[in-house]
């Protein structure tokens, strides 16, 4: 967590030389004045700066970044993160040449990320935070994929009369295949088995 101590005229100059140098808004920061200004002999000799401290905040944003960047770091990896918080969710992106590495096999390792993401963003933090995380588009690429999959086994159900049994998944990825054949007038669906090994069967209504 970023702390500086800096100087100025008045309390709010000197926090102004920090915010300015740190490209941050005021209400990311917490200040604290160690001496407030004060004139001199005759208000005109000796005059007394103010001193302030100022210490960046741990925000759910700067504790995503942080976390992910340390991380890309150690498996040398050159990333550029971003986080934006949004209605009770951190939306977190991850840019840079070769992701493939942190999506891994069908997304396993970015879920992975995803999940240490939320347990260091919600340790602190009295209410709730929903991460996601991301890279390349890969979670909208994986929605269509699944959608499609999901009406390709449906298809499959109707046309040999047996249920089909789709291979295991994490609930996010349940959870697409489900909403892709709720209003399927044929078939239905529904999860079974235990985690990591739940999976979705597909069968005629």
């Amino acid at each position: 967590m970023r702390s500086q101590e800096a100087t100025g005229r008045t309390v709010d100059e000197a926090v102004e030389q920090v915010l300015s140098e740190w490209t941050l808004p005021r209400s990311a920061v917490e200040i604290e004045v160690l001496e407030e200004p004060a004139k001199g002999l005759f208000g005109l000799i000796g005059n007394k700066p103010a001193r302030v401290r100022v210490t960046e905040k741990n925000t759910p944003e700067r504790a995503a970044v942080e976390f992910i960047k340390e991380m890309t770091s150690r498996m040398n990896v050159n990333a550029q993160v971003t986080a934006v918080e949004k209605d009770g969710t951190l939306a977190v992106d991850i840019e840079g040449d070769g992701m493939g590495i942190l999506i891994g096999h069908r997304g396993e390792t970015l879920n992975a990320i995803q999940y240490l993401t939320s347990l260091v963003v919600n340790k602190d933090s009295k209410e709730y935070i929903r991460v996601t995380v991301d890279t390349e588009n890969y979670r909208a690429k994986r929605e269509q994929t699944l959608k499609e999959l999901a009406e390709k086994m449906a298809s499959k159900a109707r046309r040999t009369g047996r249920r089909v049994v789709l291979e295991p998944m994490n609930p996010y990825e349940r959870r697409i295949l489900h909403a892709a054949l709720q209003g399927n007038a044929y078939v239905t669906t529904r999860s079974e088995g235990e985690e990591p090994n739940r999976r979705v069967v597909i069968e005629l209504k």
